[in-house]
């Protein structure tokens, strides 16, 4: 039995290759995911719920190690994997220790930040990163956090999944802080992209703070697993959500290219 909850999005061929997408922090599964849905006619979406985050049971700690084990539970025939942010990292993990299942890899801003700690802004987000949550993880509520996150902006239905969402992610185990290994993702033969918005939509100072750092993260990935990198117009950290007209194209692009595709490149 497996110890995640995983809705299964299924309108077309069951005996393709699956595809199992694996959202960030302060969402869930079908929430993150909603506007890839139509994509299921082509092939079955396998939608998770990460440890402690939707449907799925209560964790102590969110950790990015033990949601790959459980990407890699799932993956008993080719998958095709789409990681966003906390997400990429737990794919780009997955990825790395089970290369002969992996039909594809998409990641959709992967905070893997550590990874590309050699970029200056990338340095300073970490440190920045370091100095917030450490400080937040002890004296901030969920609601707190919410506050902080969507200010007066309406919070996702159900309520009590995204203040469960903020609970989690106050204490998790921070991705950006991950070792990623990038040259087993490198020799993969699979066909791979990176997605990153281009932030000019959104404020000044969220692109400064987080924006910059993630699309020079999401770059230097793609420049170091040999992945083709894609900037999607009107979008920032979520592009899949807030352009799935640009974004699901790509995807469906992406699951049908062969193993050593010039055009994956």
């Amino acid at each position: 039995m497996l110890p995640i909850h995983v809705t299964v999005w299924d309108d077309g061929d069951a005996s393709a290759d699956q595809v199992i997408l694996v959202h960030g922090t302060l969402s869930w599964g079908s929430q993150s995911f909603a506007q890839q849905r139509p994509l299921a006619e082509h092939r079955p979406l396998l939608v998770v719920d990460r440890r402690g985050f939707g449907n799925s049971p209560d964790t102590a700690m969110s950790d990015y190690d033990v949601d790959a084990a459980d990407i890699i539970a799932l993956m008993d025939r080719p998958s095709h994997l789409v990681g966003h942010s906390y997400g990429g990292v737990v794919a780009l993990l997955a990825a790395a220790r089970c290369p002969d299942k992996v039909a594809s890899l998409a990641l959709i801003e992967p905070a893997a930040l550590a990874v590309a700690s050699s970029v200056p802004v990338v340095a300073t987000a970490l440190e920045g990163n370091r100095r917030y949550m450490g400080a937040a993880s002890q004296s901030m509520s969920a609601e707190d956090y919410l506050q902080v996150v969507y200010g007066d902006q309406p919070t996702p239905d159900p309520y009590e999944f995204t203040l469960r969402a903020a609970q989690t992610a106050l204490h998790e185990r921070p991705c950006w802080e991950a070792d990623v290994p990038l040259d087993p993702i490198r020799s993969g033969a699979y066909p791979k992209l990176v997605l990153a918005g281009t932030w000019e939509t959104a404020p000044p100072d969220y692109r400064a703070a987080t924006g910059e750092a993630l699309i020079a993260t999401s770059k230097f990935v793609a420049t170091q697993t040999g992945a083709q990198f894609t900037q999607i117009p009107g979008a920032d950290h979520s592009p899949h959500q807030q352009r799935p007209d640009q974004v699901n194209p790509l995807l469906l692009t992406l699951w049908t290219q062969l193993p050593n595709d010039p055009d994956a490149q």
